[in-house]
C-alpha cells in the first residue's frame, strides 16, 4: 500500500510556511509529521521549504534537493534539518547475484550521498544540524 497524501496540521501556527500545502510520500514521513505538529517540545517546523543544491555524481549536472524538514526545538538554540529515509538506502548497498538490484541500489546510495553531502555543508554554513531518521528512529527500534 502507497502512503501519499495531505498533511493537515491540528497546530497550524507552528508550521512555518503554507500548513495547506503540507505533502507526505510515506507512512514514515505522515508518522514524523504528526510528531512534529502534536509534540510541546518543537517550536515551529516545515516541510520541504528549503532548497540545497548538488552536483549528481550520475549525471554530473546540478540539481535541487528539498529535504524533509526544518524543525526549531524549544530550549535549543539549533536548528535540524531532517531526512527520512529507508534505512537500507542510508548504507553502500551489499553485493549481490541480481546485477540489476545492485545497479539500482548503488545509484541510489550515489544520489543520495551526494544530496547529504551538499545538506551537511549548507548545514555547517548555517550552524544547523543534519539528520538522517530511518525506521530505526521513528518507531524506536533498537540499532
Amino acid at each position: 500500500m502507497s502512503y501519499k497524501g495531505r498533511f493537515k496540521p491540528h497546530h497550524p501556527e507552528k508550521y512555518k510556511g503554507n500548513p495547506t500545502n503540507i505533502i507526505y510520500r510515506s507512512s514514515w514521513e505522515l508518522r514524523m509529521m504528526t510528531w512534529l505538529d502534536y509534540h510541546t517540545s518543537v517550536e515551529w517546523w516545515n516541510s520541504e521549504e528549503v532548497v540545497v543544491r548538488y552536483l549528481s555524481p550520475i549525471d554530473k549536472m546540478p540539481h535541487r534537493y528539498f529535504p524533509d524538514y526544518l524543525v526549531k526545538l524549544l530550549n535549543d538554540n539549533k536548528i535540524y534539518m531532517v531526512e527520512v529515509k529507508p534505512k537500507k538506502e542510508t548504507c553502500p548497498p551489499k553485493p549481490s547475484k541480481n546485477k540489476r538490484k545492485l545497479l539500482k541500489e548503488a545509484l541510489t546510495y550515489a544520489k543520495n550521498s551526494a544530496k547529504w553531502d551538499a545538506a551537511r555543508a549548507y548545514c555547517a554554513e548555517r550552524g544547523w544540524k543534519f539528520l538522517i531518521m530511518t525506521e530505526d528512529n521513528i518507531y524506536g527500534r533498537k540499532q
